[in-house]
């Protein structure tokens, strides 16, 4: 299996923090602005936690390994939420749940059909490509408590992306035709969630252009790591547009 970029690296990488200038905490647009993205990130942790509860069920023979991983989710929510605290927010957590309204019902209808791959596809592949991206371009212009919390919890999400790559590699030739569904199905959802936090994110000083570019990153190096070929990779991304 090949090495996937070291986390360290990929945080650091030209988003370097002491190039940037960094936004004032303080105010009340960033602390609005954040009291919605701090909400996204608690209930996307929760999220995953539910999820990798019922892949379990799905894939008894590595429930032990999922439950580990939904384990570190729940530790990654604890953390979030403390950023909150720490600059005086409260996460407007209804907001963050009518955001992934969309994606959860997506995951739970494909949890009642049995449908594993769309299942992996949507937690392990897509929302973890996206926590990825936004905690890389999150980093450099965090306030140091949230830096300290974020740069540990992005090192874990490769792991979990990596469990999902692994699965569906393993299987995947069964898993091919529902991987094209599920993607053509979900991918856009993707797109319309970084669009809607796009004018936050700005507040933040996270770009939506480096948004989509890191995600979109992480996503296709999955793919290929799955086992896709660069034509089979454009045309679901190409799903997006």
């Amino acid at each position: 299996m090949p090495t996937p970029v070291s986390p360290e690296v990929a945080v650091l990488d030209e988003r370097d923090a002491s190039a940037q200038q960094l936004p004032d905490f303080t105010t009340e647009a960033y602390k609005d602005a954040y009291s919605r993205i701090n909400a996204i990130v608690i209930e996307g942790e929760q999220e995953a936690y539910d999820n990798y509860m019922s892949l379990g069920t799905m894939i008894p023979e590595h429930a032990d390994e999922l439950a580990r991983l939904a384990k570190m989710e729940m530790k990654h929510m604890k953390g979030f939420t403390s950023c909150g605290r720490n600059l005086g927010v409260e996460a407007d957590l209804p907001f963050a749940k009518e955001f992934f309204g969309p994606l959860h019902g997506n995951f739970q209808t494909a949890f009642k059909e049995g449908k594993v791959v769309t299942c992996l596809l949507i937690q392990a592949l897509l929302i973890e490509a996206f926590a990825i991206s936004a905690y890389h371009i999150y980093i450099p212009v965090a306030d140091p408590f949230a830096r300290r919390i974020t740069e540990g919890v992005v090192k874990d999400e490769y792991t979990h992306l990596n469990y999902g790559q692994e699965w569906l590699k393993a299987n995947f030739e069964a898993s091919k035709e529902e991987l094209f569904a599920a993607n053509k199905a979900n991918l856009p959802l993707i797109r319309s969630m970084l669009d809607q936090v796009a004018g936050d994110a700005a507040v933040l000083q996270m770009d939506k252009e480096d948004l989509i570019e890191d995600f979109l990153i992480a996503y296709q190096e999955a793919l290929s790591e799955i086992g896709f070929n660069m034509r089979e990779i454009a045309r679901m991304a190409a799903a997006a547009l």
